[in-house]
């Protein structure tokens, strides 16, 4: 088994107590199935012989939809070891915005596990989980959405190959509703320059006048440890830890926690998901039209985006895309899969894995098909032209 390292450690133990401490709110949404994307939509327990996975919240969204098409491609006739199935189990219980721990059996006659919840969490659930020696394992893939670090499992034998699968970004968000006479929506500048926003989240700025706000304080959160938005994040701001006055305990992707009702609040978001929530999906109370997006809901609830250096992360259209201008700041990012690395393929994808995420010049379905590529857009990615590409 490979040896891993997992940084932010110090933080764990306090992110989880305030977790507790901190009130969420609660997401009313129809009864969902777990793993959510069974072939016919139904709730299912995977086979021993089919393909799961686990990690990122940015993209859970993305393959329950990717993975449910796929699977409609797959005659139940022929359903095997074969021609499996593949699933993917959300960062969180389907319908929740919590970061209370929840578990899951991924598969017919797995343990039951803790739901690994973010990018981290994700490969370090794949990583402890090795295959059987029958050609089977409890876990075939992890979502992540940060690429590999110095901590990583290595690319090569006994390691892990991450591979590419489209484009999205990050942006800072603060509340862009509720304002009254007296109060605006928030204290914050509509666009922060990346040096004001590594001075807020190292606690070396605490007040919204000091990067050109309101006279206020800054109450900063970031995503629960393990998030790989986390991880990107802090990475291109170039620090390595947030300061002590910095909130790591809400789960990303998401405006509907009460502490985001603040003109004081800042948080970050992927620019893909927000899209996503607000042009694409149906509230979270109700059923999705065949216009909108089968998986997710809408969370955006207080937040808007910001500019960084005064690039805007969205377009100006009326359902926006990701603005390619906005590579300008380095907070674009890829987002990936990570698998086995293995020696009996040329892209050292594993044989079972490859039909789905292969790159185009070996027809992997997430890359090639015309259904999945659209479920990337109406997702709110970019497609990627390293889709299936490993690193």
């Amino acid at each position: 088994m490979l040896k891993l390292r997992w940084l932010g450690a110090r933080k764990a133990a306090a992110g989880i107590a305030a977790a507790a401490a901190l009130a969420v709110v609660a997401t009313a949404v129809p009864a969902l199935a777990d793993p959510p994307a069974g072939a016919g939509g139904k709730a299912v327990v995977p086979a021993s012989f089919d393909m799961v996975g686990v990690g990122s919240n940015t993209d859970d969204g993305l393959f329950n939809q990717l993975t449910a098409d796929y699977d409609k491609t797959i005659a139940a006739s022929e359903h095997g070891a074969s021609h499996p199935y593949f699933y993917s189990f959300n960062a969180t219980k389907p319908g929740s915005t919590s970061t209370a721990p929840t578990k899951i059996v991924t598969k017919s006659g797995c343990a039951s596990i803790v739901r690994p919840n973010g990018s981290g969490p994700g490969l370090k659930a794949l990583d402890n989980n090795t295959p059987d020696g029958k050609g089977t394992s409890c876990l075939d893939f992890a979502r992540s959405s940060s690429g590999p670090s110095a901590t990583s499992p290595k690319d090569g034998p006994g390691g892990v190959v991450y591979v590419a699968l489209a484009e999205d970004a990050v942006t800072y968000a603060t509340r862009d509703t509720g304002a009254t006479k007296t109060v605006p929506a928030t204290y914050a500048p509509k666009s922060l320059t990346v040096a004001q926003l590594k001075k807020i989240f190292l606690c070396t700025d605490t007040n919204w006048k000091q990067v050109g706000g309101a006279n206020q304080p800054i109450k900063a959160y970031l995503p629960q440890t393990g998030s790989g938005t986390l991880s990107f994040w802090l990475k291109a701001l170039g620090i390595t830890a947030a300061g002590s006055c910095v909130s790591e305990s809400l789960e990303e992707n998401q405006g509907l926690s009460k502490q985001f009702n603040s003109p004081n609040a800042i948080f970050i978001y992927s620019v893909a998901d927000w899209i996503a929530q607000k042009y694409h999906s149906a509230a979270c109370t109700a059923t999705p039209t065949k216009a909108q997006n089968k998986f997710g809901c809408d969370q955006v609830g207080f937040l808007g985006l910001d500019k960084i250096g005064g690039v805007s992360p969205v377009t100006t259209a009326k359902v926006p895309t990701i603005n390619a201008a906005f590579k300008s700041t380095g907070f674009t990012r890829t987002i990936y899969d990570i698998v086995r690395y293995s020696t009996a393929t040329a892209d050292h994808i594993p044989a079972t894995l490859d039909p789905f995420f292969a790159n185009k010049g070996r027809h992997g379905y997430v890359c090639t098909n015309a259904t999945a590529v659209a479920a990337i857009v109406d997702y709110g990615f970019l497609p990627s032209t390293t889709c299936g590409s490993g690193s």
